[in-house]
């Protein structure tokens, strides 16, 4: 076979495999799911700011209490299962086929692997808080958004320290225009946006929303990975793709199971490693843009009730609320958040590959 199909074909089948992984341990967690009733046991959220969200718990107040969360386990575990299976069958029967489609790479796949886990572990801590009951003093359930906030950072300076001294990245990639060097600043800046990415991860709001929006990134972005050249790290973003799909089939109305921190969390912060392995960061906010428009609409909001004595710009935030409170069927905003998903990460794409 020409390189070129054996570079699709180690995109591409472990994508199917990582696929199928998450539909067949679906029905194992499903049942430890619903056995032990693991859901939130009172519906509602407490904003970032500490106040309550009256118009979001009269939308949920009949969803979030008895459907489990802990979905999102299916998209990192199936991934885990799915590099583990390629790098051990590289490993103990080393033959030329099985050696090439290992996809576990360190300059490539090592730190976007090891920052899904992590970050899937943390929001699996704060989901099983939330589970039992646990509430900090102001009353979250649950991590405080400021606790899960600081680890996130924490997690960012890791992957940041890796991109500056060990990868020697130091430039950021304008499209059109060239590299643009500002040194250590690549530091602070690494972390912003994966803080800022964290913050988007409330678009987990509504059936099949954030793991149809999650897919079509991850997709575009095993897209511009493999058009650049990187295919350990295009396989490694089409095997998150194969996972969130597997999700997303039983996560459609009526979901089985919410994604939850557990997936949301793991998610967006591998999202912030793939940005800057393909050197797309500036073009981010296209590829991802409801992720962005949701880190807007907050803030906006936020800010609102801070300096307007309690006045809201949107009748609820994140946006996607704001059209179910408007009227709109939750199953039209995430059709529409789909498509709008779609043309924004083609968008994304085009800019990245040709601006170079």
């Amino acid at each position: 076979m020409t390189t070129e199909i054996v570079n699709i074909f180690k995109v591409f089948a472990p994508s199917t495999v990582a696929f199928f992984i998450g539909l067949i341990i679906t029905p194992i967690l499903t049942h430890y799911l619903y056995k032990y009733r693991l859901w939130k046991k009172q519906a509602g959220k407490i904003a970032p700011d500490g106040r309550n969200t009256p118009i979001f718990n009269q939308l949920h107040k009949e969803r979030e209490v008895g459907t489990p969360r802990l979905g999102g386990v299916i998209i990192w575990v199936s991934t885990a299962l799915t590099i583990f299976g390629f790098w051990l069958s590289a490993r103990f029967w080393p033959t030329p086929l099985a050696v090439k489609l290992n996809f576990l790479s360190r300059n490539q796949t090592w730190l976007p692997f090891f920052t899904l886990l992590v970050g899937s572990l943390v929001g699996l801590i704060d989901d099983i808080l939330e589970i039992r009951g646990w509430q900090s003093a102001r009353g979250d359930r649950g991590l405080s958004f400021k606790k899960r906030l600081i680890l996130v950072a924490l997690l960012g300076l890791v992957g940041a320290w890796w991109f500056y001294y060990k990868l020697g990245l130091s430039t950021v990639d304008l499209p059109f225009l060239g590299e643009l060097t500002i040194g250590w600043l690549i530091i602070p800046f690494f972390v912003a946006v994966m803080i800022i990415l964290f913050s988007s991860s409330v678009i987990d709001g509504l059936d099949g929303l954030a793991g149809g929006v999650m897919a079509i990134i991850f997709g575009a972005y095993a897209g511009i990975a493999f058009f650049q050249n990187q295919i350990d790290l295009a396989a490694f973003a089409a095997v998150v793709t194969g996972s969130i799909l597997a999700f997303l089939w039983f996560n459609i109305p009526p979901a089985r199971f919410y994604m939850s921190e557990t997936g949301i969390l793991g998610l967006t912060t591998t999202l912030t490693i793939l940005a800057f392995l393909t050197e797309s960061v500036v073009v981010l906010p296209i590829i991802a843009l409801p992720l962005f428009a949701t880190v807007v609409v907050n803030v906006i909001q936020l800010g609102s009730k801070k300096f307007r004595h309690g006045k809201k710009v949107f009748l609820v935030a994140p946006l996607h609320h704001h059209f179910e409170a408007i009227g709109w069927p939750p199953y039209k905003v995430v059709m529409r958040y789909w498509i709008i998903s779609i043309i924004a990460a083609v968008i994304g794409m085009i800019i990245t590959l040709v601006g170079r």
